[in-house]
C-alpha cells in the first residue's frame, strides 16, 4: 500500500507552472498553517524566464509602484523552505507533461493570459496597430517585446477598450516623460516618448459609462494628470433607462459616473498649446484601421446604441452595443486594442478555445470527454477563470484550487520519482540552465544598484542572455 502522500512517510510533491501571481497565491494557500490537518509538502515554482512575478513585473504600469510591492509577500513564499524557485524552465520545451507527472504528484497550471483578444476588423494588421498586451510588455521590458517596432512620432493614438489596462496605456502616453524617467519603465519607451510621444489620445468604449470596467482610482487619477486635458461629452453621459436600472446597483459605476460628470463640466482646463489632451469617448466602436503604406494612418469608428442583450465580455451587463450607421475617421497614427488578455493552449491539455481557458471545475482540469477530473492536474488564475480581476483576485481563487489539491491528496497516484534530486537529474541531463531564486535575489540586487546610479528603483535587465551573463560575472 503507498504510504499518504503529504503524511509522515511521504511528503506532497507540487509543480506549479507560472510563478505570477495566480501561482505564488496557490503556493501560499498550501503552506498556509493547518494545525488540524498539517500536510507535509514541498512546492516548486517554475518559470520560463529567470525573473518571478509575471504580471507584478512585466504588466503593471510603471507609475503604479505601490502595486508592486505585493512581490514582499510572494518573496517570503519563495524563502519558505518547502518551496523552490525553478526560473528559466519552460513547460512544452524542457519539460512536457509527461516528464511533470513522473516527477510531482500534483501540477497546477498558472500560466495566465500571454496573448490578447483581437479586433476583427480590417486592417488590424497594419504597422503600429498593436495589442496592449504587447504594448504594456514592451514598456516594461519584457525579453519577449524588446524588438517591438513601436513609432511614436507625436501624431494622435486610439486606445480601444476601457478597463484599467487602456487607461494605463493612455496615461502612460501623455504622462510627461520626466516624471517617468523617475520609474523602471523601459529606457527605449522613456526614449520614444520624450522624442514624440502623441498631444491626442482618444480612449474608445463600446458601450456607455455606466458598463465601463475601469475602476474608479483609475479613473480619477488619469483626470488630475498634470499638463494633459481629460475631455469627456456631456452627451455621451446621458442614460438610457436600462443604464439607469444598472446604475442603481453598482457603487462602482456610480463613483465613476459622479467623476465623469465632473470632469465634462470641467472641460479643459489650460489654454498653452503644450498641453496634452485624452479625448474620453463612449458608445463609438472601431470598425477599421486605415492604412497608408501599410501603416496606421486613422481609425474608423462607429457610433453605437445600446440594446438588451449580453455584451458577450466578462461583465454582467445585459446591455450590448449595436451600430447606428454613424461613422467617423479618427486622424491616427498608433492603435492599441485593450480588449482582453488570453490565454494559450498548452502541450498535452484541454483548452477551451471559445472560453479561452483549461476547462475546470474549482480547479480541477476536467477531460473533455467525459467531463470528469484529470488526477493531479489543476489550474489557478486567468488560465482557470478568463482574464477578470485584480492581481488580488488571484488569492481567493488560488485557495479554491489549493482546497481542491489537499483534499484530493488521499487518492491522488504517487509520482514515481517524487524528489527534488530528480527533477534536477532530469533539467541537468537536457543541459537546462536553471536559475533559482538566490540568483534571482542577484538579478534583482543589481537592477535596484543600476537604478540608484540614475534616480529610479531599478533598470531591468532586457534579454535572457543578458540576465545569465550578469549572474556570470563575479559578484
Amino acid at each position: 500500500m503507498n504510504p499518504e502522500l503529504g503524511g509522515p512517510e511521504r511528503s506532497l510533491r507540487v509543480a506549479i507552472v507560472g510563478a505570477g501571481p495566480s501561482g505564488f497565491y496557490t503556493a501560499a494557500a498550501l503552506l498556509a498553517p493547518k494545525p488540524q490537518n498539517q500536510v507535509a509538502l514541498s512546492v516548486d515554482l517554475i518559470d520560463r524566464l529567470p525573473t518571478p512575478y509575471g504580471l507584478v513585473r512585466y504588466g503593471v504600469a510603471p507609475d503604479h509602484p505601490k502595486i508592486k510591492e505585493v512581490v514582499r509577500i510572494f518573496e517570503r513564499q519563495a524563502l519558505d523552505p518547502r518551496v523552490r524557485y525553478l526560473g528559466n524552465v519552460e513547460f512544452g520545451r524542457d519539460l512536457a507533461l509527461a516528464d511533470l507527472r513522473r516527477h510531482y504528484d500534483q501540477i497546477v497550471f498558472a500560466v495566465g493570459g500571454p496573448s490578447d483578444r483581437r479586433l476583427g476588423i480590417p486592417g488590424e494588421d497594419a504597422e503600429n496597430s498593436l495589442s496592449s498586451t504587447a504594448f504594456v510588455a514592451w514598456y516594461s521590458r519584457h525579453p519577449d517585446f524588446l524588438e517591438l517596432p513601436v513609432v511614436l512620432d507625436g501624431q494622435a493614438a486610439a486606445v480601444v477598450g476601457i478597463g484599467n489596462v487602456a487607461i494605463d496605456v493612455a496615461r502612460v502616453l501623455v504622462r510627461d516623460p520626466e516624471e517617468l524617467a523617475k520609474t523602471d519603465i523601459s529606457d527605449d519607451a522613456l526614449r520614444a516618448l520624450r522624442a514624440g510621444g502623441p498631444g491626442d489620445v482618444y480612449l474608445l468604449a463600446r458601450r456607455g459609462p455606466v458598463q465601463a470596467k475601469c475602476s474608479p482610482a483609475e479613473l480619477k487619477e488619469m483626470g488630475h494628470l498634470g499638463g494633459v486635458d481629460l475631455l469627456v461629452d456631456p452627451r455621451d453621459l446621458e442614460l438610457d433607462e436600462a443604464s439607469a436600472e444598472e446604475l442603481a446597483s453598482d457603487r462602482e459605476a456610480q463613483k465613476n459616473l459622479e467623476l465623469l460628470r465632473a470632469f465634462a463640466a470641467r472641460g479643459a482646463t489650460g489654454t498653452t498649446g503644450d498641453r496634452r489632451r485624452i479625448h474620453l469617448r463612449f458608445l463609438v466602436s472601431p470598425v477599421e484601421v486605415v492604412a497608408e503604406n501599410g501603416r496606421v494612418s486613422g481609425l474608423k469608428i462607429e457610433r453605437n446604441r445600446l440594446v438588451p442583450g449580453r455584451s458577450g465580455g466578462p461583465g454582467l451587463s445585459g446591455l450590448s452595443a449595436r451600430g447606428t450607421g454613424e461613422f467617423e475617421t479618427l486622424p491616427v497614427g498608433l492603435v492599441v486594442r485593450a480588449v482582453g488578455y488570453r490565454s494559450l493552449p498548452l502541450p498535452g491539455l484541454p483548452f477551451d478555445e471559445r472560453g479561452g481557458i483549461i476547462p475546470n471545475r474549482g480547479g480541477r482540469v476536467l477531460d473533455p470527454a467525459s467531463g470528469e477530473p484529470m488526477p493531479g492536474l489543476y489550474v489557478a488564475g486567468w488560465v482557470k477563470r478568463g482574464p477578470t480581476g485584480l492581481i488580488g483576485s488571484n488569492k481567493p481563487d488560488g485557495l479554491e484550487t489549493a482546497e481542491a489539491m489537499l483534499a484530493d491528496r488521499a487518492t491522488a497516484a504517487p509520482a514515481p520519482a517524487a524528489d527534488r534530486a530528480a527533477i534536477d537529474a532530469t533539467l541537468a541531463a537536457r543541459g537546462v540552465r536553471v536559475v533559482d531564486f538566490p540568483q534571482w535575489q542577484r538579478l534583482d540586487r543589481l537592477e535596484v544598484e543600476r537604478g540608484q546610479r540614475e534616480g529610479r528603483p531599478r533598470v531591468k535587465f532586457g534579454p535572457v542572455a543578458e540576465m545569465l551573463a550578469a549572474l556570470d560575472r563575479p559578484s
